[in-house]
C-alpha cells in the first residue's frame, strides 16, 4: 500500500499543535510532504521544525503534489480552499466549523459528491472518549428516544486574544462558531442527527465591549470586539426532541463547563463526566463508567479516521452532510438575534 501524501494549509496554532503532530504519528500511512501559508516564513519555519520537505505561499501550487490536504486557515478561506482542492481531485480535512455560511458549506459537499473524494470536518469532541462512550449507549438505546439535551460550552472570562478569533470578517461569528459548534456537533451526532426545524436564538457581546477587560486568555480590543461571547438558544428536531444550548466565551460563572445532558423516555445521560441516571424496580439510579477503554489523543484518532477514508480502509466519523447542520443551525440562531424571532428550517 503507498502512503498517502498529506499538506497542510495554514500552519497556525491548530495545525502545529493538533494536526500535524496527529498525522506524524501515522508514518506508515501517511507521510506530510508540504506545508502552505501567506506568511511565507512562518511556514518555512514550521516545515524545518517537522522536517517537511516543500512550502508554499499558494496552496494552489500545492494540490498537484498531494492526495489529500488539511485545511487550517481562518473560518472565511475553509469553503473556497476546500473546493478547489476538491475539484483537483484531492481528499480534505476541513478545520472546524465547516465555512462561514450553510451555502458555502453545501458547496462543500457537492464538490465532494462529484469529485468522489473524501471531505470531513474537524470536530475532534466526537473522538473523545466520553463520546465514544455514549455513542454506544445512544446506538443500544439505553435511555430509549432522546427528548430533551441540554448542552453547555461555557468559559469564565477566556476571550482567545490571539491569532483572528475576534475577527468577524475572517471568523463569521464568535463563541459560538468557535466554540459552541463543537458541543452543538457532538449532541447532535449522539442524538442521530435529526432534522432541525425551528431555532430561536438570542447572542450577546455587552461584557467583552466594556474596558478594563479581565481575561485570562490574553488581550484583545474592546472598542473593534464585534462577534458575541455569549449565547443562548431553543432549537426544536423534526422527530420532536429539543435542545437547551448555551455557549460563552466570557460568562460570570464560577468556573468553566462543558456540559451534554440527554433526557430520554427510558433514561438519561451525561457525557462530560460520563453517568447514566434512570429509574427501575421503584428505585433511582445514577451509574458511573469505572473505565472507559480508550488512551488515544482525539487528534490522533480523528487523523487516523481520515487517512483511513481515504484509503478506503474505514467509514468517516464525521461526514460533510452532519456538519452542514450544525453550520444551518448557527446560521439560524445569529439570523434569529438579529430579527429577534424564530427561524424556520
Amino acid at each position: 500500500m503507498s502512503k498517502l501524501r498529506l499538506g497542510v494549509i495554514g500552519v497556525g496554532g491548530i495545525a502545529v499543535g493538533r494536526h500535524i503532530p496527529a498525522f506524524r504519528k501515522l508514518e506508515e500511512e501517511v507521510t506530510i510532504v508540504a506545508v502552505s501559508d501567506v506568511n511565507v516564513e512562518r511556514a518555512k519555519s514550521v516545515a524545518k521544525e517537522f522536517d517537511i520537505p516543500h512550502t508554499f505561499a499558494d496552496y494552489r501550487d500545492m494540490l498537484s503534489e498531494v492526495d489529500a490536504v488539511v485545511v487550517c486557515t481562518p473560518n472565511k478561506f475553509h469553503s473556497e480552499i476546500t473546493v478547489r482542492a476538491l475539484e483537483a481531485g484531492v481528499h480534505v480535512l476541513c478545520e472546524k466549523p465547516m465555512a462561514m455560511t450553510a451555502a458555502e458549506c453545501q458547496a462543500m459537499v457537492d464538490a465532494a459528491k462529484a469529485a468522489n473524494k473524501v471531505l470531513s470536518i474537524g470536530f475532534h469532541y466526537r473522538y473523545m472518549k466520553e463520546s465514544q462512550a455514549a455513542k454506544k449507549i445512544m446506538a443500544a438505546k439505553e435511555i430509549g428516544e432522546p427528548l430533551v439535551v441540554r448542552v453547555q460550552a461555557l468559559r469564565r472570562r477566556k476571550v482567545p486574544g490571539w491569532g483572528v478569533f475576534t475577527n468577524k470578517d475572517l471568523q463569521g461569528g464568535g463563541s459560538l462558531i468557535d466554540y459552541g459548534c463543537h458541543l452543538l456537533d457532538l449532541s447532535l451526532w449522539l442524538m442521530g442527527n435529526p432534522k432541525p426545524v425551528e431555532v430561536t436564538g438570542t447572542t450577546y457581546n455587552t461584557l467583552s465591549r466594556q474596558p478594563g477587560q479581565v481575561n485570562q486568555w490574553g488581550s484583545f480590543d474592546h472598542e473593534t470586539f464585534n462577534v458575541d461571547d455569549h449565547v443562548t438558544s431553543y432549537i426544536r428536531f423534526d422527530n420532536g426532541a429539543s435542545m437547551l444550548l448555551e455557549v460563552s466565551w466570557s460568562a460570570n460563572i464560577e468556573s468553566d463547563k462543558e456540559s451534554v445532558s440527554i433526557s430520554g423516555d427510558q433514561g438519561g445521560l451525561e457525557v462530560f463526566p460520563f453517568k447514566l441516571n434512570y429509574a427501575k424496580h421503584g428505585m433511582l439510579f445514577n451509574s458511573e463508567a469505572t473505565w472507559i477503554p480508550s488512551e488515544e489523543d482525539p487528534g490522533h484518532l480523528q487523523a487516523k479516521n481520515f487517512v483511513d477514508a481515504c484509503l478506503n480502509a474505514a467509514e468517516l466519523v464525521v461526514k460533510p452532510e452532519e456538519a452542514l447542520f450544525v453550520s444551518q443551525i448557527m446560521e439560524a440562531i445569529y439570523k434569529s438575534s438579529q430579527e429577534k424571532k424564530g427561524v424556520q428550517l
